[in-house]
């Protein structure tokens, strides 16, 4: 196995739940509404972000077509987060009057 594949692999692993660990916590401290509906969302995408991260490190010993299925899942996902984030500051920013 490429020692930096799993180096890179782990580090990412260890802050996307570090991320995990910030989403839930702060998840309690969002007022209901949209933003809580939005949250909600958003947490589950990034639980699926983190299982998928836990997959990495045995990316080596996967079938190709386990790989990419889980790469195309992190990225199609990725690419939902960002709209739904872009979304949810819309909303932020329009309901302030900016």
């Amino acid at each position: 196995m490429n020692p930096l594949f799993l180096i890179l692999s782990v580090s990412a692993t260890c802050v996307m739940l570090y991320a995990l660990y910030r989403v839930f916590a702060l998840r309690n401290k969002i007022p209901g509404g949209t933003v809580k509906d939005t949250w909600k969302a958003l947490s589950w995408i990034i639980v699926i972000f983190a299982a998928g991260y836990l997959t990495t490190p045995f990316f080596p010993y996967l079938p190709q077509l386990i790989k990419d299925t889980v790469v195309g899942v992190i990225f199609l996902l990725g690419a939902i987060f960002v709209v739904i984030v872009i979304n949810l500051f819309y909303r932020i920013v329009s309901e302030m009057g900016f």
